[in-house]
């Protein structure tokens, strides 16, 4: 019997023992995954920058490498043309929107007749930009990344490697340049049907005189608007075609990972529009703030 309610009390023992340090190992296993996603994240941001200076490291230093109709064209085609419809119809009805909520708020105030202005200022320099890089990244970004991830899982961009042909020559740079080129020339067809659709609730269902649409117009919109929001367009198609090659080149095996490279590509490619926006708002309001005429500070004067 003694030895009997011994060796319990060891056993219970332990199991105290165990039951105190829970807590503790917890913590250490919530501090270890905390490390493990900070390195991985550093992990991933370092292989991204390599990946970012090796396409420009071709773009511009092996231009005959890429710089060929039959690799530049059809991505121009997939990019550009075939995104003309869903971006010009979404810039007509976002013009249309922004005419509809705001003319109340205006003619509440008795400034209903400079309502254009305010809408064409909004499309042409945020508005426009935004909603067309966003359907580009909807439309081709995810594409991008499927094609070039379909490519991966079947090895064929293990097989150009192993022929001494770097895939990003090939695959990516041509990508990269068709969204830098087409993404402002969409920004254009965005910001006209947006212009237009505020002009035909503005003008023609509240009645606002086309001579004063046109006119605040004017006085509201200067040079720079447009061509701060064809600035950012750059920049937003740079950062489309980048994300959406590099999950592709490394996206993980089977259906799913290529699946889940083009739901990443979409999702990273909306995140880095949206900071990059801010970022380029911030820059381009202080260079017309400084060296720009100031329409705006005048328009109600």
């Amino acid at each position: 019997m003694g030895v009997d309610a011994g060796g319990r009390r060891a056993r219970d023992g332990r199991i105290a023992g165990i039951l105190r340090n829970v807590p503790a190992a917890a913590a250490i296993s919530l501090v270890s995954q905390f490390g493990l996603t900070i390195l991985l994240t550093v992990v991933e941001f370092g292989r991204f920058t390599h990946f970012v200076g090796s396409t420009f490291s071709w773009l511009f230093t092996r231009v005959g490498k890429w710089c060929r109709w039959r690799l530049i064209g059809p991505q121009f085609f997939a990019v550009g043309v075939a995104s003309i419809p869903v971006v010009a119809i979404t810039g007509a009805f976002i013009g249309m929107i922004l005419a509809l909520e705001g003319f109340s708020q205006f003619a509440a105030i008795g400034q209903e007749s400079r309502i254009g202005g305010i809408i064409n200022v909004s499309v042409t320099k945020q508005i426009g930009p935004v909603l067309a890089a966003v359907m580009v990244a909807g439309r081709v970004g995810g594409a991008l990344a499927a094609e070039l991830g379909t490519m991966r899982v079947t090895e064929q961009l293990d097989a150009l490697r192993a022929m001494a042909a770097d895939p990003i020559p090939y695959l990516v740079v041509p990508r990269f340049v068709a969204c830098v080129i087409m993404t402002p020339v969409l920004t254009i067809y965005s910001d006209v049907l947006g212009v237009w659709g505020g002009w035909l609730i503005t003008v023609h269902f509240y009645g606002v005189s086309p001579y004063e649409y046109w006119d605040f117009t004017r006085v509201f919109v200067n040079w720079w608007e447009p061509t701060s929001g064809l600035i950012k367009s750059v920049f937003f198609g740079g950062s489309i075609g980048l994300i959406a090659c590099y999950k592709g080149f490394h996206c993980q095996a089977g259906a799913q990972g290529v699946g889940r490279a083009a739901t990443d590509a979409f999702v990273a490619s909306f995140l880095a529009i949206i900071a990059l926006n801010l970022v380029l708002a911030k820059l381009l309001n202080t260079i017309n703030y400084m060296f720009i005429d100031h329409g705006l500070r005048t328009a109600f004067g």
